[in-house]
């Protein structure tokens, strides 16, 4: 690459958040920029905020996002001089694609394929880290390991995010374990390659923020990502807490040996599996590419990390490039849509409303102590099945590592996100547990909580109670104010005291939330006199998005409610938690019911298989149909054994949650059952 490259239009080959985020750098550097496009994504933010767009015909990564002729070709068609990998996922490590934009003429954002090659096996990366002095640990296999080397962990080769891994405390398992993770590596990366090494208890991730230029490398401090779930990143901060000056100096020359051993250009982090008991540290992997955690290092450094991988494509030397010193501590969290409590599940659907306070800048460091927001998503946005479930990275940067902890946990639980289950809850939790406070946790930590507990947002038992009685006010009132004016009473509304009226609810694991009350002017329950309501705040004017604010009297408490109507979906906020509840019809519509023993889709998704016919027999936990949404495989399982009488879907179509994928007849079972001898079949 010359001296003089000056990249002038650059096509990002993301989607969503990390394309704004490149973006915003762009625009700062006065670089136009290009976007492509599944038809999944037509409508997202990133789309609208590029210069130019091209289409990908389709939905799934691999008929969009994976496809390098049809990037590459449009990377010529729109006149892009440069191509931009900048993050996480798809083609982001993929050296094939490299030489490709390479042999096209454009300038690749990014480290030489060369490099991409090296670190992207795990068993040859480790070689040559061992050979330039950098600490891995001890290589086995399945006749070299013994009792003594337990506990041991098999790992894929290619690949990450937790596939292809197995943690193995039993000797005589190894083999069959090997044979295990060297499938799932197979169809997760194309590549069943497997090594096994000692699995080290207790261990934390800490990895090292790098830049590789012709002048060397550039180390810019450290991260730690310890609070994993299933080997995936869910807090990660910048700098790493808990580590002597010592071991932190030791962490940086061993990734800049490590980026040095393979010449590497650009953006990378190294990562390493630290044990805080022997204070010692061993290579895992390098990711040559930038981390989706890099804004924690941006915050207490004060850089554009995107802007220095320009730069070096563009052949700057770090000679050139200024680096302040590290000031304060910063905190992100991956708010996903997923259902913790359900092992994890993804969530898709309509993101009905999205707003965080104190937010002081969107993809770039705040100038002050505050909280920092990247997001491809906004209130009306549509979670798909087809991608990645994470709806925002949220990042608060402050003084100290407690105000940065305490500021993001604020930040979370007073924001209303509306529509659809998240995480959110169990960040605020963990972020405010005593472990993550002290700096105890490491990559195991969260696979042995308590996820019904950590998941809870509530304050008070009565939380649910309180807050289906301020929406039952609410809708009241809305429903008041529409009326014509000669008919505003209050819905409900006796000059004697009659019978209770019932305003029914369902909250969102589809238990019924009922409320009894009296209308009048000054509603209040029937069933209990210890509340009364102090006040109701209609929106003013147009109030589009605004709340119904409900003021509660609970026993010479005043609690405010936010109360968000939309159809028949109701969200409440107040400091008690958020509660979203849906209002239950009064008369149910027949054609809505679903038969017994109905297997309904848990999910919007496709369907991948159908394992039975109409007329096949099946006993209870058979898997009749499977599904994928979001990159994962769904069962579905017979509830009970019977005959399968209906199939609602064929392999290949796309179906919403709730519909019928099957029904099973228990009854036809038992008529099918062999008649015994003498009687009569």
């Amino acid at each position: 690459m010359s001296d003089d490259t000056v990249i002038t239009r650059l096509l990002v080959a993301n989607r969503g958040e990390i394309a704004r985020r490149v973006f915003r750098t762009c625009r700062d550097l006065g670089i136009a920029t290009v976007a492509v496009h599944s038809d999944a994504d037509a409508a997202m933010a990133f789309v609208a905020e590029a210069d130019a767009t091209v289409r990908l015909p389709g939905n799934s990564p691999a008929e969009t996002y994976l496809r390098i002729d049809l990037i590459v070709d449009a990377a010529l068609r729109t006149g892009a001089d440069a191509r931009c990998t900048p993050a996480t996922g798809f083609l982001s490590e993929n050296a094939d694609f490299a030489r490709a934009v390479v042999d096209a003429g454009l300038t690749w954002v990014g480290p030489d394929p060369e490099s991409i090659e090296t670190m992207g096996s795990k068993i040859s990366a480790k070689a040559l880290m061992a050979e330039a002095g950098v600490p891995v640990l001890g290589e086995l296999t399945a006749t070299t390991a013994t009792e003594a080397d337990l506990p041991l962990l098999v790992k894929a080769s290619a690949g990450g995010g937790g596939r292809g891994m197995r943690v193995v405390r039993d000797l005589a398992a190894l083999g069959a374990e090997i044979d295990a993770a060297s499938s799932e590596a197979a169809s997760a990366f194309g590549d069943g390659t497997v090594f096994v090494e000692p699995y080290v208890e207790h261990g934390r991730h800490v990895e090292v923020q790098v830049v590789g230029a012709s002048d060397g490398v550039l180390v810019l401090g450290e991260r730690d990502c310890s609070v994993q779930r299933r080997h995936q990143k869910v807090i990660e901060e910048a700098p790493a807490p808990g580590l002597s000056d010592a071991t932190r100096a030791a962490l940086h020359d061993a990734a800049r040996a490590a980026a040095a051993a393979i010449d590497y250009r650009g953006a990378g982090t190294v990562e390493f599996l630290y044990d805080p008991g022997r204070d010692r540290f061993w290579f895992l992997e390098m990711n040559t590419r930038l981390q989706v955690e890099h804004p924690v290092t941006e915050a207490v450094l004060g850089i554009d990390l995107v802007a220095l991988q320009i730069a070096v494509a563009e052949g700057r030397p770090l000679a050139e490039l200024v680096v302040p010193e590290p000031s304060g501590h910063a905190v992100e969290v991956r708010l996903y849509a997923e259902d913790p409590a359900a092992g994890y599940r993804p969530q898709s659907g309509r993101l009905r409303r999205f707003e965080i306070d104190g937010v002081r800048s969107r993809f770039e460091g705040p100038d002050v102590a505050g909280i920092r927001l990247d997001s491809g998503v906004g209130a009306g946005d549509e979670i798909s099945t087809f991608y990645d479930a994470m709806i925002a990275k949220v990042v608060a940067w402050a003084p100290t590592r407690d105000q940065a902890l305490r500021r993001l946990a604020a930040a979370l639980a007073d924001a209303e996100i509306h529509g659809l289950r998240t995480n959110r809850n169990l960040l605020v939790n963990l972020l405010r547990d005593p472990v993550v406070r002290d700096g105890r946790m490491d990559t195991t930590w969260l696979d042995g909580a308590d996820l019904s507990t950590l998941g809870r947002c509530v304050t008070s038992p009565d939380a649910v109670g309180l807050s289906a009685f301020a929406a039952t006010i609410a809708v009241a009132e809305q429903a008041r104010m529409q009326r014509p004016v000669q008919q505003r009473i209050t819905s409900g509304y006796r000059n004697v005291v009659a019978e209770p009226l019932l305003a029914a609810f369902e909250d969102t694991d589809g238990e019924p939330v009922d409320v009894r009350w009296h209308g009048g002017a000054t509603p209040c329950p029937a069933d209990r006199d210890d509340v009364r309501v102090t006040g109701v705040e209609l929106p003013v004017g147009s109030g589009q998005g605004d709340p119904v604010v409900v003021r509660l009297d609970v026993a010479g408490v005043t609690h405010t409610f936010r109360v968000h109507v939309d159809g028949r979906h109701v969200d409440v906020e107040s400091a008690l938690g958020h509660v979203a509840l849906t209002r239950r019809p009064r008369l149910v519509d027949p054609a809505g019911l679903v038969a017994e023993g109905s297997l309904l889709a848990p999910m919007p998704g496709s369907v991948i298989d159908v394992r039975v016919g109409v007329g096949d027999h099946v006993s209870e936990g058979d898997t009749l149909v499977v599904m994928e949404a979001m990159k994962m495989q769904h069962a579905i399982a017979a509830p009970a054994a019977g005959v399968v009488v209906e199939l609602g879907a064929e392999v290949g179509s796309q179906v919403d949650a709730g519909t019928v994928l099957a029904v099973v007849d228990a009854d036809a079972a038992e008529s099918l059952e062999p008649a015994h001898e003498g009687e009569t079949p």
